[in-house]
């Protein structure tokens, strides 16, 4: 009798499953994870995302087993597993979530697809976020966003498993895929009971703090949700989350007016985070060329090696900044100000083209998602045309959110003796301060070093206005200008009003701030 397969992807889970709530409705079902060489050799994959993808599939294992049935876990090329299933298997329907990933996974989808249609396999897809397929134009975006997020939830339906006679093949380790060895020690573990227990938590207790501790890296990792490593790998969906937090602050409206109001602030960022991905969906290029294509050639014939050595080693000698990288390093995460101020200083003091930052930094998020991600990069470079030119500087961000050094002295061990009064800008420190506190500040101290710290390897004021200088000529020339237009029309967000949709600036923050994409739950920043 023929199966339905079951190809889990970034949709990690039995509860909310429309692919797997499709599948059972036409009889016996066999559900599949491809471990994909291809995928992990990609310069945006980590050893952390491996390690935090075997942790959710051990988890998703035991549930299917719980169920009768059994998760097959192969490892190959997609359309090579389905070669030697369907040689085994007579399967003739294949059901699976809509993803929006990287350059590969798309031309992976691709062949899939005219795998399937060579084979006479219907493949069903279904929508994972409140992203659109085939989009023209954004007029009416919001509404599919709030139809998907309104509907009821799926319950794991009831399951007739085909007994598969593929027997079971080991997991490749890290090293078998090619990936890093680091693992950052710090990083959240993986799996959807440990995400329900983060979700219960945050709704619970850890809300109130929201909307005044997401800023500050000393207060962020509480304050934020912590959710978005899960959410990227579908161990929760979206709806879930809008529709719990949704509820959750009916209850909490009357007696907790701040907490009510951190989760109206939370669930305006899970609309952004799928506002963001819909523009990769729409335009698949943003993951290596610029959005406006008049930015072309703007950093990338003059991107400095040693300046990219500087921030990915956090050697730049900007404490704030360096810090920030040793804590991703030893964590995966940051908030989402912190990491607005790294793609900020790479872009414009150290004059860095945003690719290959962004594949840096896609490595470093244990929660990378690949739509909020690259359009980011972007919108933060300066490459996009359609939002305001965003420059943070790393004394002022310190100053502002760590202004008694705890968050540098912390991942900085090199300053934990500087005063306060030059912590934040050691390179102005007198000699004799420098031999009192027993640092010394020079252009070749060695990495690593307790007693040395290095001087930033650029001017930062002279810097950044030399590269704002630049960005603003080019932004103001005539056809770059005129180019702006259908990028809005295709990517600017809409208001829905009664007479239509409108464009609209992103609707401000309830402490006033503009939203930006890394106030978004994604793949990075809930």
């Amino acid at each position: 009798m023929p199966c339905s397969v079951v190809w889990f992807k970034r949709d990690l889970r039995l509860h909310d499953h429309a692919a797997l709530h499709a599948a059972a409705t036409h009889g016996p079902v066999l559900c599949l994870v491809v471990i994909e060489p291809s995928l992990w050799a990609q310069p945006d994959a980590a050893h952390q995302h491996y390690a935090f993808l075997l942790e959710t599939l051990r988890e998703l294992a035991q549930g299917v087993k719980a169920l009768g049935g059994r998760l097959h876990v192969r490892t190959g090329e997609v359309t090579d597993v389905l070669a030697q299933l369907h040689a085994l298997v007579a399967f003739d329907r294949l059901c699976s979530h809509e993803e929006t990933g990287n350059a590969v996974t798309f031309a992976r989808d691709k062949a899939v697809a005219r795998w399937c249609r060579s084979h006479g396999v219907t493949w069903q897809e279904f929508p994972q976020f409140g992203v659109v397929r085939r989009l023209t134009n954004r007029d009416h975006w919001l509404r599919h966003w709030q139809a998907h997020t309104a509907a009821p939830q799926l319950p794991c339906p009831e399951l007739t498993f085909h007994s598969s006679p593929w027997p079971a093949q080991p997991v490749p380790g890290a090293p078998d895929l090619g990936l890093d060895a680091w693992d950052p020690p710090q990083r959240q573990r993986g799996g959807r009971s440990i995400d329900l227990a983060v979700l219960d938590d945050f709704l619970n207790h850890r809300c109130r703090h929201y909307r005044g501790g997401i800023s500050s890296p000393l207060s962020a990792p509480t304050a934020c949700s912590r959710l978005s490593p899960y959410l990227s790998l579908g161990a929760v969906s979206l709806r879930e989350l809008v529709q719990a937090t949704a509820q959750k602050r009916l209850q909490l409206a009357a007696q907790h007016p701040d907490a009510a109001k951190g989760l109206d602030a939370f669930l305006s960022r899970l609309h952004w985070h799928c506002h963001f991905i819909q523009k990769l969906e729409s335009e698949p290029e943003l993951e290596w060329r610029n959005l406006h294509r008049g930015y072309d050639g703007l950093r990338e014939n003059d991107f400095n090696p040693v300046h990219f050595a500087a921030l990915t080693q956090g050697r730049t000698g900007w404490p704030m900044v360096d810090a920030c990288v040793a804590m991703l390093r030893e964590t995966g995460w940051l908030n989402f100000r912190m990491r607005a101020m790294l793609v900020s200083v790479a872009a414009y003091p150290l004059w860095l083209h945003w690719q290959p930052v962004g594949q840096w930094l896609a490595r470093q998020f244990l929660d990378y998602e690949p739509g909020i991600h690259w359009s980011q990069m972007q919108m933060q470079s300066g490459t996009t045309d359609i939002n305001t030119t965003r420059v943070y500087n790393p004394v002022k961000q310190a100053q502002d959110h760590d202004p008694k050094g705890i968050f540098v002295r912390c991942w900085c061990p090199a300053l934990r003796r500087v005063p306060d009064s030059w912590l934040l800008e050691p390179w102005r420190m007198p000699e004799s301060v420098q031999q009192a506190c027993g640092v010394r500040v020079s252009a070749d101290a060695p990495a690593g070093a307790p007693d040395a710290w290095p001087l930033p390897v650029v001017a930062l004021d002279a810097a950044t206005r030399s590269a704002k200088d630049r960005l603003h000529s080019l932004r103001k020339q005539p056809e770059v200008r005129a180019a702006k237009a259908a990028i809005v029309d295709k990517h600017g967000s809409r208001k829905e009003r009664d007479g239509g949709p409108s464009r609209a600036r992103p609707r401000p923050a309830a402490d006033g701030r503009q939203i930006s994409l890394f106030d978004a739950p994604q793949s990075q920043v809930v």
